[in-house]
């Protein structure tokens, strides 16, 4: 059984739960430490009382330890991407993309250890300095989803800990083996002991630690919206208040136009739809397509969806692999069953697949006869299941579009300059993409959304800085000039 990383060490726990294959159900990865709220405490206490040495460490150090996490991570990227694939069910491809990626940010943010600046500026008061830094919050709570378990693990623990923050991590329990390979790499590394611990367990035990932990001063947590609003409510009303910052769900849309490419249309809506098993908070599950397209495009989506191969996640030529388990598949079936019951038209897919082991596989589903008041069209299923609606023109696609609790991604496909400007200027969400899919972003720009989707700072690049720094104004004055601060001496 692995342990968690406490203190500087690894701790054995008294539970354990299995980390099982979703492409091979009779395949189980290993057996991974459960954490009780006491070991979540003593992890916190750890990182409590390394902060204040990490948070003055030099910034050389800081960069050195980030920048040694990247190398490891992308020289074992083709290891780790397999290990990603055989627990969490995308792609080989795709998880050594994501591997990749993970690299990438900690070497991103290497960099941003060197680059760590502020501003001194003139006083509006004679002879007065003003300098404006930014310093570490301190010990900040890292929850993670298990749809990304090793790219969103680290763009969050890179700029912690690139900006002097200390971590407590703890990663969803259906994807432990990834997180724990994370941390391996990160204490090989050398980050000192209490600055970075592995909590691995349930929500209600590890992540009610963090949020009702005084020494916590800032949870940053990807996941549901009702867990997300749970989060942010405890820590306003704690004692004291926590910084938070939120990544919850997307009902993303992404419009076709007339004038699209048919096939770039198309190749966009599948990547976007289906890839990843649909399990990514970016997916497009509302394709809004106008008139005049609308039936060639359904034609075409048909067409391909006959091509995809749904298969283990292992295997080559692989395009989409299982649902990440049985829970995640029951809620898929259920939104599928919805969407029949309210009048929407299954045109492909929605059947469960046998392959050569048991598995968690799905025919990703397109769904036409869709209207925006479908339960289909307004709740997140994070799944491979898409709905087709229908809109007269371009205005009556960008107002179906927005008309949704969510605002994370926004897709349009068009050839046309005016829609494509209109479009980036007046779509509701925190992401815009044009002639690309709703679902892949780079790594050294801004990540989140609006309305119902994020709440906080945004994630990634530059950005980061803005949840796990905190400004501090300080003023100087020097001495010479009018301005002289009395004193009992010179009254």
């Amino acid at each position: 059984m692995t342990k968690n990383y406490i203190a500087g060490d690894w701790v054995a726990a008294s539970e354990a739960s299995p980390n099982i294959n979703p492409s091979n159900t009779n395949d189980v990865v290993g057996e991974f430490a459960r954490a009780s709220a006491a070991e979540a405490e003593a992890a916190i206490s750890a990182a409590y009382d390394a902060f204040p040495a990490w948070s003055r460490s030099s910034i050389q150090s800081r960069h050195d330890i980030l920048k040694a996490v990247g190398d490891e991570i992308l020289a074992r990227k083709e290891e780790l991407g397999r290990l990603l694939s055989r627990e969490e069910g995308k792609t080989l491809p795709e998880g050594i993309g994501e591997v990749t990626r993970a690299g990438q940010i900690f070497h991103f943010f290497a960099g941003e250890c060197l680059r760590l600046s502020g501003d001194k500026v003139p006083s509006v008061r004679p002879n007065v300095d003003v300098e404006i830094t930014r310093e570490p919050v301190g010990v900040v709570g890292l929850i993670t989803p298990w749809n990304f378990p090793i790219a969103i693990p680290a763009w969050k623990i890179a700029p912690a800990l690139a900006y002097g923050n200390t971590v407590v991590f703890k990663p969803a329990e259906l994807v432990p083996g990834s997180a724990h390979a994370l941390s391996e790499i990160i204490i090989r590394a050398g980050v000192p002991a209490g600055v970075f611990n592995l909590v691995m367990g349930r929500g209600s035990v590890v992540g009610e630690a963090m949020l009702q932990s005084p020494k916590v001063s800032a949870i940053s947590f990807t996941g549901s919206v009702p867990t997300g609003r749970r989060v942010a409510q405890t820590c306003i009303t704690a004692d004291p208040m926590k910084k938070i910052q939120l990544e919850m769900g997307g009902k993303n849309p992404m419009i076709v136009l007339d004038d699209a490419d048919l096939k770039v249309a198309v190749e966009c809506a599948v990547n976007s739809a289906f890839f990843s098993t649909g399990q990514r908070c970016t997916a497009s599950s509302r394709l809004i397509v106008t008139e005049g397209i609308h039936d060639r495009f359904v034609a075409a989506m048909q067409e391909r969806m006959q091509g995809l191969v749904i298969d283990d996640a292992l295997k080559s030529g692989t395009h989409i692999g299982p649902v990440v388990d049985q829970g995640q598949l029951d809620q898929d079936l259920k939104y599928i069953r919805i969407g029949q019951e309210e009048g929407a038209k299954l045109v492909a897919g929605g059947d469960l697949l046998k392959r050569d082991a048991p598995g968690f596989y799905l025919a990703p589903a397109l769904f036409t006869e869709v209207n925006n008041r479908m339960r289909v069209a307004q709740e997140e299923i994070f799944g491979p299941v898409a709905t087709v609606i229908r809109a007269k023109d371009y205005d009556e696609a960008l107002e179906i579009a927005n008309d949704t609790p969510f605002g994370l991604s926004s897709g349009i496909c068009t050839t046309s300059l005016k829609y494509a400007s209109h479009f980036k200027r007046n779509a509701e969400a925190g992401m815009v993409m044009v002639n690309l899919p709703t679902a892949g972003v780079d790594y050294h720009v801004p990540f989140g959304g609006r309305k119902g989707s994020s709440y906080g700072p945004r994630e990634q690049g530059r950005y980061a800085q803005e949840f796990y720094t905190t400004v501090k104004t300080a003023y100087t004055f020097d001495g010479n000039g009018p301005y002289v601060p009395k004193t009992k001496s010179s009254e």
